[in-house]
């Protein structure tokens, strides 16, 4: 028996801009409660190891960190930090991410960290283009929208 999702669609900037209203600066907001919740997450696995967790922790923080962006993603399309900000992420039709998006999300996030120069060019695309999009976002056609209003 096949089941019929909703079908969405992206808000429109020029019609409906309150979906993109500060945006960047709520992505960076919540990037910087994502990463206080992944070290704090970090803190039992270091207890565990006796501190020997130290010598891996840049490791560790990329593990941890990608574990915990795709299970927040896919439970409900947004990091803990970005629900704090009232944002989600919305797939290329509008729709909240499933496991698989969640992933290439993640996966493009942390490939941009691992090149500088590409993060950077995130950063100047989220705050010049109209969806406030990053390179991911762009590549895989996400959005992170304001939640309110939804």
């Amino acid at each position: 028996m096949m089941t019929t999702q909703p079908r969405y669609i992206q808000p429109d900037p020029a019609f409906q801009p309150e979906f993109y209203a500060g945006i960047p600066t709520k992505r960076l907001l919540a990037w910087v409660i994502d990463t206080i919740v992944i070290i704090a997450l970090m803190v039992p696995a270091l207890l565990m190891t006796f501190l020997t967790g130290l010598f891996f922790l840049p490791l560790l923080y990329l593990f941890v960190g990608f574990l915990y962006r795709v299970a927040t993603l896919t439970g409900g399309s947004a990091t803990l930090g970005m629900r704090m900000m009232s944002m989600e992420l919305r797939d290329q039709h509008g729709a909240r991410f499933d496991f698989g998006q969640a992933f290439l999300h993640t996966l493009g996030y942390t490939l941009s960290w691992a090149f500088m120069p590409a993060q950077l060019v995130s950063i100047v695309l989220m705050l010049t283009t109209e969806r406030a999009q990053g390179l991911t976002d762009i590549f895989m056609g996400s959005v992170a929208i304001n939640r309110r209003g939804l």
